[in-house]
């Protein structure tokens, strides 16, 4: 599916360590335009570290990074935003008291030539973003905290959608949310494909993970157990990849660059 193509963003050898502990160790992970990798491992397998990597939260101790095939350094959030990098957390960073479009603007918010807030201007953008994003969204003048799980994630990827969001990070997007919350955030995240945006899905839920994902990245104890394409594989055998760290032994588990990588 990959092979003539430059990835969107590669991470390569990517190592951080706290201390003694290697919290990641020589990680490779890649994600191509309008892909979905979904990102799975227990606790303390490193997934998250590798994407605070990526997302500025973290520096790594060694590795590269590379999009469109081109070297570039992430040394905090500013950083990863500005090449079009963003992160929807778990906690999703909602400010529960403000209305959606400026929970959309928080921080980056629209002025009038008076150097009064824009309302008017951000409202008319967040109604945009978000006629492309989930045109059954009205609740434009509600605060957040007012809404669904599903809606409050509709905002929060409108947020990073309307800066021009080329790759999405995001973190348990449906962790308690019901049936239908969560059926909402799986239509969110294709059209998000649709648009071309590569996604980092880090989620426990392996369900979501063979529902939305193209390929499925499996760390162990800081390394990786390997990527592997979810056509390949069962979920049993994605489940033994992440307890035993064991690969399934006819499914095609390479990283970046068709190598095998080495079992933690």
């Amino acid at each position: 599916m990959t092979e003539n193509r430059v990835s969107l963003v590669e991470m390569r050898n990517i190592s951080v360590s706290f201390g003694g502990i290697h919290a990641v160790d020589h990680a490779t992970i890649d994600v191509y335009a309008g892909e979905v990798v979904g990102l799975v491992g227990g606790n303390g397998a490193g997934k998250s570290t590798l994407m605070k990597v990526l997302s500025g939260a973290q520096r790594a101790d060694s590795g590269q990074i590379f999009i469109d095939g081109k070297p570039v350094t992430i040394n905090n959030p500013r950083d990863a935003k500005a090449l079009g990098i963003e992160t929807i957390y778990q906690t999703l960073a909602l400010a529960d008291n403000i209305d959606a479009s400026a929970n959309v603007f928080l921080g980056r918010e629209m002025m009038t030539s008076w150097n009064t807030l824009d309302d008017v201007a951000m409202e008319a953008a967040t109604r945009k973003v978000m006629g492309r994003l989930n045109p059954a969204f009205q609740r434009f003048k509600n605060p957040v905290k007012q809404l669904s799980g599903g809606q409050r994630q509709s905002v929060a990827i409108a947020r990073a959608i309307h800066f021009n969001a080329r790759v999405l990070i995001m973190d348990e997007p449906t962790a308690a949310l019901g049936p239908a919350e969560t059926a909402q955030v799986r239509d969110l995240i294709r059209h998000l494909q649709k648009e071309g945006i590569g996604i980092f899905l880090i989620s426990h839920d392996i369900h979501d993970l063979f529902d939305l994902a193209d390929r499925i990245t499996v760390m162990k104890n800081g390394r990786l157990v390997g990527t592997v394409s979810k056509t390949d594989v069962t979920t049993d055998e994605v489940l033994g990849m992440i307890i035993g760290g064991t690969r399934p032994a006819h499914a095609t588990v390479t990283n970046a660059y068709g190598e095998t990588p080495v079992t933690a």
